[in-house]
C-alpha cells in the first residue's frame, strides 16, 4: 500500500511541485511571445518598414524550429534533456532581445529566427523532461498541463501585446518576456531538474550530423510552401520547389513507414500531423469568414478562437483524469475535430445563429485536446531508453511540416476559388477524417518495443 501511495503522487505533490510549475511557465512563455508577436506584427512590419519581409518573419521563426526540434531530441537523448533546455533558453533570450532591439526588419527575422532555435529546443527537450523525470502514470496530467499552459495566452496574449504596443511601444513585448524566461528556466532547475541529467551516451545514441542536413532542407521546404502560399499565382513554382524538397527530405526524418502510416510508432507524427493540421488552417480561415461574411468584430470573432482552446484544455483535463480510452480519445477527437469544423462552415448562412460557431470550436477543441497529449504520451511509451528525444523530435517536426502544408493548400483552395471558404474548410474536414482513419494504425497489438495497448 505504501509503494503504491509512493509511486503515484499528483504532478503537484511537494515531490513534483517545483518541476510542474517551471515546465508550465517556460511553455506559458514560449506561448504567448507566440501569440503576442502574431498580434504585433504589423505594426512591427509597419514601423520597421518591411511590410515585405512580412511572411519571412513567420517563416523564419518555422525553419529554426524544425532544425532544433531534430537537434534538440538527438542532444537530449546523447546528454539529457537540461543542457539543450539551457541552450534552448539562452538562444530565445538572444533572439528576443535581438528582435526587440531591431533597427531594420531584416535585423528582426534573424532575431525571429534565433527564437525559432530556442524555442524548437525547449519544446523537444520538455518532452524528454517528462519521460525521464515523472512515472508513466502521470505523463497523462502532465501533458494536460502542457495543453492548459497554452490557454491563458490564447486568451490574454493578444489583448497585452495590444496594450504593450500601444502604450509602451512593440519593442518591451520582446524585452518584456525576455525578462521572466530566466527566472522560469531556474524555478525548473531548483524544483529538480537535476533529476534529468543524463543520457544514452555517445557510443549509444544516433548521430546528429546527417539528420540536421535533412532538417535544414525541410525547413526550407516549409518556409518555400508557406512563403509561396502567400503570393497567389506567382507563389505556384515555390510552392511546386517546396514540394518537391519536403518530398525528399521529410521521410529522413520520421520513423521509416511514417508517409504510409504503417502502424505502430510510424503512424504517430502523421496522425498528430494532420489533427493538428487541419485544425490550424481551418482557424487561419475562421476569423475571416466571421468578420466578412457575417460582420463580426475582429474581437468578437477572436473569442470564438478563445472557446476553442478552453475546450483544448477540458479535453486534455478529460483525458488527464483515465476517464477515456486512448482509441477513444483519438479516434472519437479526429471525428470530433472533423465535426466542428463542418458545423462553423453552415454559419456561412445568413439564418443559422453565430453562436453555432461558438459550439463548433467547442467540440473541435475537446477533440483536439484529448487527441494532441494522448499521442505525445504513446509515442514516449513506445519509446525504447534513449530514442524519447529522437521520437519526440519526429512528432514536432511532423506537426509543424504537415500544419504549413494544411494551412498553403486550404488557403490556395480559398483563393483560388474565390473566397471559397466551404472549399477550404471542406479540405481541412479531409485531414481530420484522415486522421481518425490512421488512429487504429497507431494503436494495435505490437511487438516488443512498441505499447500493446487494447482499442477501448
Amino acid at each position: 500500500m505504501t509503494m503504491t501511495a509512493e509511486r503515484a503522487p499528483g504532478v503537484l505533490s511537494s515531490r513534483y511541485r517545483g518541476l510542474s510549475v517551471g515546465l508550465v511557465a517556460l511553455i506559458m512563455l514560449v506561448a504567448f511571445e507566440a501569440m503576442a508577436v502574431t498580434t504585433a506584427m504589423p505594426v512591427v512590419a509597419r514601423e520597421l518598414g518591411g511590410l515585405h519581409l512580412y511572411n519571412l518573419a513567420f517563416s523564419a521563426t518555422l525553419a529554426a524550429s524544425v532544425i532544433a526540434t531534430v537537434l534538440g531530441g538527438r542532444w537530449s537523448d546523447r546528454s539529457g534533456p537540461m543542457p539543450p533546455i539551457a541552450a534552448g533558453v539562452a538562444a530565445f533570450v538572444a533572439g528576443l532581445l535581438l528582435a526587440g532591439a531591431a533597427p531594420t526588419m531584416e535585423v528582426l527575422v534573424a532575431g525571429r529566427f534565433v527564437q525559432g532555435l530556442g524555442a524548437g529546443l525547449i519544446q523537444v527537450a520538455l518532452y524528454v523532461f517528462v519521460a525521464r523525470v515523472y512515472p508513466p502514470e502521470l505523463h497523462p496530467k502532465v501533458f494536460a498541463l502542457f495543453s492548459a499552459a497554452w490557454v491563458v495566452p490564447s486568451m490574454v496574449g493578444p489583448t497585452i501585446a495590444g496594450l504593450v504596443a500601444e502604450h509602451a511601444g512593440w519593442r518591451w513585448i520582446f524585452y518584456g518576456v525576455s525578462l521572466i524566461v530566466v527566472p522560469a528556466a531556474l524555478l525548473l532547475w531548483r524544483g529538480g531538474g537535476d533529476r534529468a541529467t543524463g543520457g544514452a551516451g555517445a557510443a549509444d545514441a544516433p548521430a546528429i550530423g546527417g539528420k540536421l542536413a535533412w532538417a535544414a532542407l525541410t525547413a526550407v521546404a516549409a518556409a518555400l510552401i508557406q512563403y509561396g502560399s502567400a503570393l497567389g499565382l506567382g507563389g505556384v513554382p515555390l510552392l511546386a520547389a517546396g514540394g518537391a524538397l519536403l518530398a525528399v527530405a521529410l521521410p529522413r526524418l520520421l520513423p521509416a513507414g511514417s508517409l504510409r502510416a504503417a502502424r505502430g510508432l510510424p503512424s504517430g507524427p502523421v496522425l498528430r500531423g494532420l489533427a493538428y493540421g487541419s485544425l490550424m488552417a481551418a482557424q487561419v480561415l475562421i476569423p475571416l469568414m466571421l468578420t466578412q461574411e457575417r460582420g463580426l468584430s475582429l474581437a468578437a470573432a477572436g473569442v470564438v478562437l478563445t472557446v476553442g482552446a478552453l475546450g483544448w484544455s477540458a479535453g486534455s483535463w478529460i483525458k488527464g483524469r483515465g476517464t477515456i480510452g486512448n482509441m477513444t480519445a483519438l479516434r472519437g477527437g479526429a471525428l470530433m475535430i472533423a465535426a466542428g469544423i463542418s458545423l462553423v462552415s453552415l454559419v456561412l448562412i445568413d439564418a443559422v445563429p453565430i453562436g453555432l460557431a461558438h459550439v463548433a470550436m467547442a467540440i473541435s477543441g475537446l477533440g483536439i485536446g484529448m487527441l494532441h497529449p494522448t499521442v505525445s504520451v504513446l509515442v514516449l511509451e513506445m519509446s525504447a531508453k534513449g530514442e524519447e528525444g529522437g521520437n519526440a523530435a519526429a512528432l514536432g517536426v511532423g506537426e509543424s511540416v504537415f500544419t504549413v502544408v494544411a494551412v498553403a493548400v486550404s488557403g490556395a483552395l480559398f483563393t483560388a476559388t474565390g473566397q471559397g471558404y466551404l472549399v477550404g474548410l471542406a479540405f481541412t474536414v479531409v485531414l481530420a477524417l484522415g486522421a481518425a482513419w490512421v488512429a487504429p494504425r497507431f494503436v494495435h497489438p505490437a511487438g516488443a518495443g512498441t505499447l500493446e495497448e487494447a482499442a477501448s
